[in-house]
């Protein structure tokens, strides 16, 4: 502890001291009910479920402590067997990287710093296909699509993934398998570039994005992409809201990490609530940098919505690692835990132990 960080902490205990004891404890009680824990899996409906097979894994999964799960498709079956059970059925969607407007819709897509669109040219994977946040007919088309979305009685929420612009630095996990070193921003993988992006940051700015010498160096350029991903979430957000239903995301791990790899500023997001995709073998780090990342997510939210910390359990060696995994999550902020992958009996007793000691 520094100088500064001493003299702050005796003054706020001097203070605290001098609180009536009923106000302290009214105090702690107030933030005691602030915090709503909440558990969730993101899964894809599996058509072939039978009713007794939901009704064994929601019962199994509600029992565990899970109070809710994205549901990657649309399927009234299983939506209406989770509400059924007491768990929240919310459906998530790909926000931005979506193929299907290709053929009716080219000059919709994003083009990186060499001019390519990945309407033709997609980066990494085929299925990279990134929609422009500058442009007002991309913004209309998605908030339409959560609006046709949440109007069905039996969707509790929408759940927005891939909210952000396609990976300039991929984790580095994957650079082996890529056959990439991303040790600086490469112009293949760095969007967006297109005309209106141009137009758009000259008009905003007073600059044009092809005079700057180095513009993956340049901080308004940097800081327009974030904002155009903030107006689209926020707009789509305003469309849930006007439902009466909750939105949430699944996000890049932390504030610095989603800013710096695919420009996105979650903290700035209007969310019901948040879920960093904590992978941390995607990074090449240990379980307990789980800890560090919540830390730093609930530091820079700053209490605007819960943080959910979303587990691969991939990345986990055996059932030790996953138990450290959660508690460290929880004890270092998280509202609670969700799960990518495999969720087996196991992972399910682990969770109900974890949640049920926060509870008490």
């Amino acid at each position: 502890m520094n100088k500064r960080e001493f003299l702050k902490a005796g003054l706020l205990a001097t203070v605290a001291s001098q609180l009536p004891v009923k106000s302290q404890a009214s105090a702690a009680v107030t933030n005691k009910k602030k915090k709503v824990m909440k558990n969730w899996i993101w899964i894809n409906p599996n058509q072939k479920d039978t009713d007794n097979d939901l009704r064994t894994n929601y019962t199994a999964y509600k029992e565990a402590g899970i109070t809710g799960i994205f549901f990657e498709n649309d399927s009234e079956r299983h939506f209406r067997a989770a509400k059924a059970h007491g768990i929240e059925a919310h459906r998530w969607i790909w926000t931005f990287n979506r193929a299907e407007m290709v053929t009716q819709h080219p000059e919709w897509y994003s083009k990186n710093r060499n001019g390519d669109s990945c309407a033709d040219k997609p980066p990494y994977v085929q299925y990279y296909r990134w929609l422009c946040p500058s442009r007002p007919e991309v913004e209309q088309y998605l908030t339409d699509t959560v609006d046709k979305i949440l109007a069905k009685d039996y969707v509790d929420g929408i759940h927005l993934d891939y909210v952000r612009y396609c990976d300039v630095v991929l984790p580095v996990n994957l650079w082996d398998k890529y056959k990439i070193e991303q040790t600086k921003e490469l112009p293949e993988y760095d969007y967006c570039y297109c005309e209106v992006c141009q137009a758009k940051f000259k008009e905003q700015y007073g600059k044009d994005v092809k005079e700057i010498q180095y513009p993956e160096a340049s901080l308004s350029w940097r800081l327009f992409r974030y904002g155009n991903i903030i107006r689209v979430v926020n707009s789509i957000s305003a469309v849930a809201h006007q439902h009466k239903k909750p939105i949430t995301a699944a996000v890049f791990p932390t504030p610095e990490v989603a800013r710096r790899n695919v420009r996105q500023d979650w903290t700035n997001f209007k969310l019901d609530g948040v879920c960093p995709m904590i992978y941390h073998g995607f990074y090449k780090e240990g379980v307990n940098w789980i800890g560090d990342a919540v830390a730093e997510g609930i530091h820079f939210l700053d209490g605007k919505f819960p943080l959910y910390a979303g587990l691969y359990l991939s990345d986990f060696n055996n059932d030790d690692e996953i138990r450290t995994g959660i508690q460290l999550a929880l004890s270092n902020g998280a509202s609670g835990i969700s799960f990518f992958g495999r969720v087996t009996p196991s992972v399910l007793d682990i969770l109900k132990q974890q949640t049920t000691a926060i509870r008490s």
